[in-house]
């Protein structure tokens, strides 16, 4: 190709470039000056009315239905005649059209899916631009944006992968063998020349020490090296590693970035508009009754910002939950209420070996004494029940004969009596110093009452009994031990059938794991049980009825409030309910719902759950009858149907809310 040539087609590149370049700046400035936007659209449902789609064959809706009060109607969808102004029946054609900016969508098992389309116009699109397109949310008073949606043109990403390949490029020209930038030529021939001794062990694998070397040369290793590695060469690769981001940034002006991106689509022809099926799943939450979305965006050529797309009109998503049909009325049940109940607590108090007495000192010992103290204390002041005794009894480990642990625990029950007998009159003393002084007229001190306080003065008896050898706790420990193996478990129950605890305990002595039980569980065996002995302060009969709030009832109400439907059930499905049905219709068990409704009263809560259940099951009949029962017994529900896709559904298909005009059965509601 001549001089000449070459020039030519250089400038008819160039002038092509200059073309389309001057081609891009005034689109965008199209762009700009009609403030062109993406928008958000509804997918086509056969729920809604047709705008252009696909028509299903024609089809005449009929129903025969009831009203309250056993009139006869039957529902078909109808015109008004022109010429006679009649209503006829009508053969409608079904389809699907999106026209509003709104959507009713139900809740199922507590999430709710939102589902929309993303569209982008012809105009803008281009090769060399990219749209990045951000959906926000809102919901209550919290503001979400969800991932973005990419929009690439061919050129655009031609752009994007040129720098890519720059980048790699200059990335291969970074050396990590620096004994690439050594003249290993030169340096043999210095070694060669100069010390030939070494150069013969060029092809011997004998190891040379660096101390060796310098023996020879007079120099190290390293130095002879240095001396021969190129030192611009090492300076221009360390350049490069320590530049890395800074080449990245100047070649890739754009990277393709993955995260926080539903979809990233290059597009190649952009004579069409790009539309996107987005779908977003988001969990309900109390008083969640829409939700918003709306779409904005930014237009790129290469690293440059050249138009911000503008906030399109929103989408509403409104919200039906079957969370508001929850009967919130609160529930009692019978209590039986008894006269003496007893309270119970143990605590492991350590004994020396054949000794009874309490040392505080001993072990855990202070912990455990400090723990019943705070009980008696609570027990002696509590405002509900009069402690009326407390009975002790210790137990002991299996060491020795049955006979001789029996006595020791009893005198260990003894012990424990005798110490905390002293503290419940350190604590009434204490009591009677904080209420002050007092004045005792006649019988008054024999009764023992403190004058203003209400408090008695009795002596409240303590009991000792021996609790013997703990076989049965040592049982449950032995069970539980991570230590011991399956066979050695198997052994030890094997011995504790043996009747005779002194005979079981003395063949467990020649077991080899009986060593770990003896340090591990037996000191766990000596305890404390106290049995406290109360009566209700004010009360004669020993025992009351009463009612009470059911706590566990008034958890699940709250629960489907909550919109937490598995929780709810697991509460109210032992009532077999309403409100167990409510919760059963939020998670689609349908069958279980119906098998608590259908034997209801027909309320308008309940008709109105029965026709939500039957237009689920498609029996078109017995939803729109029980529809239309609820509503007549209460007109809200008009608008409530509106909220639930399934009876919007069938407002739409039957028609039933007619003008007034039409003198049908009250506008088909009674």
């Amino acid at each position: 190709m001549g001089r000449k040539t070459y020039q030519g087609w250089l400038l008819l590149l160039l002038a092509v470039t200059l073309l389309s370049a001057c081609g891009t700046r005034r689109k965008a400035n199209d762009v700009y000056r009609r403030q062109l936007t993406a928008s958000l659209q509804l997918p086509r449902q056969a729920d809604y009315l047709p705008e252009f789609t696909d028509v299903k064959a024609p089809r005449r809706d009929t129903l025969r239905v009831t009203d309250l009060d056993g009139r006869e109607m039957i529902i078909m969808k109808a015109v008004r005649d022109e010429q006679s102004g009649e209503m006829v029946a009508a053969e409608m054609l079904d389809a699907a059209m999106v026209t509003a900016r709104f959507r009713n969508i139900a809740e199922r098992h507590g999430k709710i899916d939102l589902e929309f389309q993303v569209l982008v116009p012809p105009d803008m699109q281009d090769s060399r631009w990219q749209l990045r397109l951000h959906p926000d949310m809102f919901v209550l008073e919290d503001s979400l944006r969800l991932d973005d949606v990419v929009v690439t043109g061919a050129g655009y990403r031609r752009a994007q992968l040129r720098g890519y390949q720059q980048y790699e490029k200059f990335l291969s020209r970074i050396v990590n063998d620096t004994l690439a930038f050594v003249d290993m030529r030169n340096l043999e021939i210095f070694i060669e020349r100069n010390i030939p001794q070494v150069y013969a062990l060029k092809t011997d694998t004998t190891f040379v020490s660096d101390d060796v070397f310098e023996s020879y040369f007079g120099v190290t290793e390293r130095e002879a090296i240095d001396h021969y590695t190129n030192k611009f060469l090492v300076r221009r690769n360390e350049w490069r590693k320590a530049n890395r981001q800074k080449m990245f940034n100047k070649y890739v002006k754009t990277p393709i970035v993955t995260d926080g991106i539903r979809l990233d689509t290059v597009i190649r022809y952009d004579n069409g508009t790009f539309l996107y099926n987005y779908v977003q799943t988001i969990n309900t939450r109390p008083k969640l009754r829409k939700v918003d979305v709306v779409l904005s965006g930014e237009i790129f050529e290469q690293d440059k910002q050249i138009y911000t797309v503008p906030r399109c009109e929103p989408l509403t998503f409104y919200i039906s939950s079957v969370s508001a049909f929850v009967d919130g009325t609160e529930r009692y049940k019978t209590v039986i209420v008894s006269r003496n109940v007893e309270a119970n607590t143990a605590c492991n108090i350590d004994f020396r070996t054949g000794r009874a007495d309490i040392d505080e000192k001993l072990g855990e010992n202070a912990r455990e004494i400090a723990f019943i103290k705070e009980n008696l204390r609570n027990l002696l002041l509590n405002e509900t029940f009069e402690l009326d005794s407390v009975t002790i009894a210790a137990s002991a480990s299996p060491e020795g004969s049955v006979a001789a642990n029996n006595a020791l625990t009893l005198r260990r029950s003894k012990a424990a009596s005798d110490y905390f007998e002293k503290y419940i009159r350190y604590v009434r003393d204490s009591v009677r110093r904080e209420d002050g002084l007092f004045i005792t007229v006649g019988d008054d001190l024999s009764e023992g009452t403190l004058r203003g306080t209400g408090r008695a003065r009795k002596e409240i008896p303590f009991l000792s009994r021996p609790g013997g050898e703990d076989w049965a706790k040592l049982d449950v420990l032995v069970a539980a031990d991570s230590v011991l193996t399956d066979v050695q478990k198997a052994r030890y129950v094997e011995l504790s059938a043996i009747a005779d605890p002194d005979e079981r305990e003395k063949r467990m002595k020649g077991e080899s794991w009986y060593r770990h039980v003896l340090d591990t569980h037996y000191p766990r065996l000596r305890t404390v049980r106290f049995t406290f002995a109360l009566h209700r302060k004010g009360m004669v009969k020993d025992t009351v009825h009463t009612t009470e709030l059911d706590t566990v009832y008034m958890k699940g109400v709250q629960a489907i409030r909550d919109h937490d439907y598995q929780a709810a059930l697991a509460f109210l499905a032992p009532y077999h309910d309403y409100n167990t049905a409510v919760a059963y219709v939020a998670l689609d068990r349908n069958l279980s719902a119906l098998e608590i409704l259908e034997p209801m009263p027909r309320t308008a809560q309940v008709n109105y759950m029965l026709a939500l259940l039957y237009a689920r099951q498609g029996d078109d009949q017995s939803a729109v009858q029980y529809y239309l029962n609820a509503c007549g017994q209460d007109r809200s529900f008009i608008s409530r149907g509106n909220l639930d896709p399934e009876i919007s559904a069938l407002i739409k298909r039957y028609d039933l809310h007619k003008e007034p005009d039409d003198d049908d059965w009250g506008d088909l509601i009674p």
